[in-house]
């Protein structure tokens, strides 16, 4: 594979990573609510989802998936519907996920449930379809074997989208811990709870 092509492609794609989106701003409040070491799985989840995106936009999948609306729709209120009710539950200060008003300690969500999450929110972004379409395929060289080739370029996206999702988890963990301080177990659900309902909003409304 051409190097010249990494060089260029490697900047972009990390720009692309660390730009707020669903995924950085589900980082961010599972970071807050459950802690950086739980966040791993959803982690684990989105960076898989992405995976699945590329490949599929590379293969020519994602052009016939865009234009099947109702699975996207599907895959849209479903995942959303998730998001809203953990966000209502946070809030709440009730359920699996968020912080107990007796310790800094989350109860326990599920490492499927929590991969699921970040699975889902990965595959039911339409403008993730669209923008793998639009940025991959002039990343790929004809004069090379595509395999190898999209190896390469679906590992820069992975690592990408594991270093910028850690940056979130982490400055989520920062703020967890800033707020512990002062014992705001309520407050900090409530972000939490908060930046989980913008997620659903967005993945619904996108």
């Amino acid at each position: 594979m051409d190097t010249a092509v990494l060089w260029v492609f490697i900047p972009t794609f990390l720009f692309v990573s660390i730009t707020p989106g669903m995924c950085m701003t589900l980082a961010l409040g599972l970071g807050m609510s459950i802690g950086f070491r739980r966040t791993l799985w959803m982690m684990l989840g989105e960076v898989v989802g992405v995976a699945v995106v590329a490949i599929s936009a590379v293969l020519g999948i994602a052009a016939v998936m865009i234009k099947m609306p109702t699975l996207f729709l599907v895959f849209k209120v479903i995942g959303a519907s998730y998001l809203a009710y953990l966000g209502i539950q946070m809030w709440r200060s009730k359920g699996k996920m968020a912080i107990s008003e007796d310790s800094l300690e989350s109860s326990d969500a599920s490492n499927y449930a929590l991969m699921a999450q970040g699975f889902i929110t990965a595959i039911a972004n339409p403008k993730g379809w669209a923008f793998m379409i639009s940025l991959l395929p002039p990343f790929i060289s004809q004069n090379y074997a595509l395999a190898p080739q999209l190896l390469v370029l679906v590992g820069i996206i992975m690592i990408s989208e594991f270093v910028c999702m850690s940056i979130y988890a982490t400055g989520g963990k920062g703020l967890r811990a800033l707020l512990a301080n002062s014992d705001n177990v309520k407050l900090m659900n409530r972000i939490a709870g908060s930046l989980m309902m913008m997620v659903a909003v967005w993945l619904l409304l996108g």
